[in-house]
């Protein structure tokens, strides 16, 4: 028997390759008549932005600027964020750039509209379903957060990250245009990837999992891992881009329906205590991960290697393939080793606990404590030499 499960997608998803001419409809949509735009101080100054100003100019609607959003999006940050948006009378967000600003974006609409605190909608039932309008346009192919509805933010006296959920924060609206990733360059390219092909993984395989979000992130596995090496090494390869795009989104899908793992119990860690950058922790750490949780998994590890193409009969063997295929994956693509991260060896006691912690710690298909993620940090690094 299936488990009893939901399956709620609030947010239109608009895809393809120059896709990104529909704003201006999208915004009609939505009667908007002055648009905040979030994202980060790369974009603006890649004149990215002034596409998506250029358009809101056109349908004869305001627009400002916030992008002063930082990597593993931090309180202060959608606080003055949400302040500068009520004092503009804005009445539209929209977000574009990677997981960062879509992030701040979703926590932003919160709090213009209901006050407080990003930290006071921690857990559950605690946002209203009055948020601030948002439209989300993706420039990487790794994060999927365009179409989930939680947020990820960095409490920067606690030094942890925590999460707030509710479909209330979905965007409206997901513009997922591949051509906007053609310029992403390729140490970016190869880490939001492996952060994806992380969603979909543990969306496959989370205790809490369900069939539709199994579906989609076996599917995402197969575009990801078919086509992550071209795009990273031939970034201009439209192909390889729209593939990825539509991996990530799917990896997205499959996780926020499910939950993630271990491997993101530990890279929040690593994000939380060195503001590292979270698809390279998910990046260098999913291949230990996935070893610990082998005798848990064999079967479902052997699916996603045989989607990744290891052609091999034997469940238990596949799997290890699989495994070592990632590994090899992220060495071809340039990825580093967690000693990349100046990571200290002393802290790992503390970043274990942190690990076990997390709220996405039972979901892991295998129980793991804080014994087992201190083991797990150090084969990590020990394997570097």
């Amino acid at each position: 028997m299936i488990n009893p499960f939901e399956f709620v997608l609030p947010t239109k998803i608009r895809y393809g390759a120059g896709i990104l001419k529909v704003l201006g409809e999208e915004l009609r949509l939505l009667k908007a008549k002055k648009v905040m735009i979030i994202t980060d101080g790369g974009l603006v100054n890649a004149g990215m932005v002034k596409r998506i100003e250029e358009i809101i100019r056109t349908e004869g609607m305001k627009s400002i600027i916030y992008d002063e959003i930082e990597a593993n999006p931090k309180d202060y940050n959608v606080e003055a964020c949400a302040e500068k948006a009520r004092v503009e009378s804005v009445d539209t967000l929209l977000a574009f750039g990677g997981g960062s600003p879509i992030d701040a974006a979703k926590a932003v609409s919160v709090l213009v509209r209901q006050g407080g605190k990003v930290r006071d909608y921690k857990g559950k039932g605690k946002i209203k379903n009055d948020c601030l309008p948002l439209i989300t346009i993706p420039t990487t192919a790794g994060t999927g957060s365009e179409i989930t509805f939680s947020s990820v933010i960095t409490d920067t006296k606690e030094k942890v990250k925590f999460t707030i959920k509710s479909t209330a924060i979905a965007a409206k609206t997901a513009i997922i245009d591949p051509e906007l990733t053609l310029s992403v360059p390729p140490l970016i390219t190869a880490a939001t990837g492996i952060d994806a092909l992380t969603h979909a993984i543990e969306g496959y395989t989370a205790n809490c999992t369900e069939p539709i979000a199994e579906a989609v992130g076996l599917y995402a596995v197969e575009y990801i891992s078919g086509n992550l090496e071209e795009a990273v090494k031939n970034g201009r390869n439209l192909a390889a881009r729209d593939k990825m795009m539509m991996g990530s989104l799917m990896a997205g899908l499959s996780f926020s329906h499910a939950d993630v793992a271990s491997v993101h119990c530990m890279a929040e860690a690593l994000g939380s205590l060195y503001d590292a950058p979270h698809g390279m922790c998910n990046a260098i750490l999913l291949p230990y991960v996935m070893e610990y949780n082998l005798p848990a998994a064999v079967c479902k590890y052997a699916r996603i290697a045989r989607a990744m193409g290891i052609k091999e009969k034997d469940d238990y063997m596949a799997a290890v393939k699989g495994i070592g295929h990632i590994k090899k994956l992220s060495k071809e693509i340039g990825l580093p080793g967690i000693r990349s991260l100046n990571v200290n060896t002393d802290d790992f006691v503390l970043l274990a606990e942190m690990s076990e912690k997390n709220g996405s710690n039972n979901s892991n298909p295998r129980k793991i404590t804080k014994d087992e993620y201190m083991a797990l940090f150090y084969k990590a690094y020990y394997d570097c030499d």
